[in-house]
């Protein structure tokens, strides 16, 4: 998704199940031995090329006193061990992946390299280095940070630049976004299974049993050779969201090459498909409890006070009957007015725009719910989309054990409408994603990381998308993580308050890890 740099960096994080995107979770896998093999020659590293064009294509200029390399690096296609190697998909075969790096002209007593992962999974790296590489007031990183690491961004197999997973259509992915998010009637629910039926195929035609490679361990392994091929001899990390089970699953697999893992909004790798999208749908109601609130406590900027959950509920319900058409042409269904709130959701300075959007919608114009679903999906003006929900998809169905039957989804379906009226259905749903994708299966570890220094594990306690639950969960199953708290609204914490960003710098630089149970004020 494009920002501008007014805007905060938020990351790339998705809801882990919608209308056609499913939790991930699986059972453990024990890690390969094949070590990295970055490109260039025999012992060399990779060669860094100038690549300002990057931050200029996506906001338009490059941030004071920054310089931006870009690289690329080969890895396997499988990093499976012995005769699964020579025998398996993706056999002897390679991914390419993109880096980018961007360096500030201030640095001194350079540390090493921080390498980002904003989420997703699908979201890319080196778009997230790019924006991280503006100043904190425009949402960046400290220069505590960047005066002492070079910032790496990195697209994951599959996302982006590195070997893009493409195949879904624009059209499919409309029709996704636009479907209604609890299909009650058995034909409803029927055209969305054909839907998801539909994708399946498209994506098994294309890509076959290679796409149970693109998996949340082979990433992991592929951030080692990304480790080896800028020279560190230990892993500095800050994975946001999905990047926080890519940077566990990393030092599961190799805890003695980390250095300091920032995970911030956990994933709680334990929670299988089911349990961890019920987890969400708790979450994303409790934030909109909390935006509804702030709805009446502040009327004058909500113009659908004091009754919040009872205008966009009405709003959805309209929609089925009337939907508002928009200036492309396009209708505002259910489903996009869904994903307008769940956009709002990701942080606190969304809600105003929610509560003018639906006001809007009441009275004809749908321009309002469009930019913020739009927002979500990363759909463009001509319609197109990135690969950034191929990747997803690919991803997470790859990471799943068990997928749940289309019986047990229309069951939890109509148990999570009592339960969790607005989100619960759209949630249970979205199952069907995986249960209908045709890839095989590829687990990562869940356990500890042996040997491993101190991780610091970041929660917000009103994170809609990773609920703060997941927090303690994680740095409890890894053995060594370190909770970090901030009281605050939205997804993820670092860099949002002074708080916050004192105690992860310290925790960067210095290895300085938080007192336990430290905690953060909202802003």
């Amino acid at each position: 998704m494009v920002r501008s740099p007014a805007r905060r960096f938020a990351p790339a994080v998705l809801l882990l199940a919608s209308t056609f995107l499913a939790a991930g979770c699986t059972l453990p896998a024990l890690a390969p031995r094949t070590e990295a093999q970055p490109s260039g020659p025999s012992g060399a590293g990779p060669t860094w090329q100038a690549c300002p064009e990057v931050a200029e294509e996506l906001v338009g200029r490059t941030a004071p006193s920054m310089r931006y390399e870009c690289t690329r690096i080969q890895v396997p296609r499988n990093w499976a061990d012995g005769a699964a190697a020579t025998a398996g998909p993706g056999a002897g075969e390679t991914f390419e992946i993109a880096l980018l790096r961007a360096r500030s002209t201030n640095q001194r007593d350079r540390i090493g390299s921080l390498l980002i992962n904003p989420g997703g999974p699908g979201g890319s790296g080196v778009d997230t280095a790019v924006y991280l590489s503006f100043p904190a007031a425009l949402g960046g990183l400290p220069t505590a940070v960047t005066d002492r690491f070079d910032i790496i961004g990195f697209d994951p197999r599959g996302v982006a630049r590195s070997s893009p997973v493409k195949c879904i259509s624009d059209a499919n992915l409309d029709a996704s976004f636009g479907y209604d998010p609890d299909p009650e009637s058995e034909e409803s629910f029927d055209g969305l299974v054909e839907l998801n039926q539909q994708i399946g195929r498209e994506c098994g035609d294309r890509y076959g049993d290679q796409l149970e490679l693109y998996g949340t361990e082979q990433a992991a392994h592929d951030i080692d050779a990304i480790r080896a091929a800028v020279g560190d001899e230990k892993l500095t990390y800050l994975g946001y969201s999905y990047g926080t089970l890519l940077g566990a699953t990393y030092a599961q697999l190799y805890p003695e090459r980390v250095r300091a893992l920032v995970l911030d909004g956990a994933v709680d790798p334990r929670l299988d498909q089911v349990a961890g999208s019920e987890s969400q749908a708790k979450g994303f109601e409790r934030a909109f409890d909390n935006f509804s609130l702030w709805c009446s406590t502040n009327p004058d900027r909500c113009p659908i006070a004091p009754g919040a959950r009872e205008a966009v509920t009405s709003a959805i319900d309209k929609a089925r009957v009337s939907p508002v058409q928009g200036g492309d042409g396009r209708e505002a269904t259910p489903g996009w007015i869904f994903y307008a709130v769940v956009s709002s959701l990701y942080t606190e300075a969304g809600w105003e725009q929610l509560a003018q959007a639906i006001d809007e919608l009441a009275g004809g114009d749908a321009t309002g719910v469009f930019q913020l679903a739009d927002g979500y999906a990363g759909r463009e003006p001509d319609g197109t989309y990135s690969n950034l929900f191929d990747a997803n998809l690919a991803v997470n169905c790859a990471d799943e054990a068990e997928k749940p039957s289309r019986e047990q989804i229309r069951e939890l379906q109509s148990q999570w409408r009592e339960q969790y009226p607005l989100f619960g259905p759209a949630l249970a749903v979205g199952l069907l994603t995986c249960t209908e994708w045709p890839g095989g299966q590829d687990p990562y570890p869940t356990g500890a990381a042996d040997g491993a220094p101190p991780i610091l594990v970041v929660g917000t306690t009103g994170d809609p998308a990773t609920p703060y639950e997941q927090t303690p969960a994680l740095a409890e199953m890894l053995g060594v993580g370190r909770v970090l708290t901030w009281e605050g609204e939205g997804h993820t914490a670092y860099p949002q308050t002074d708080c916050i960003s004192a105690a992860v710098d310290a925790y960067l630089v210095d290895l300085t890890v938080p007192a336990e149970g430290k905690s953060c004020p909202p802003q």
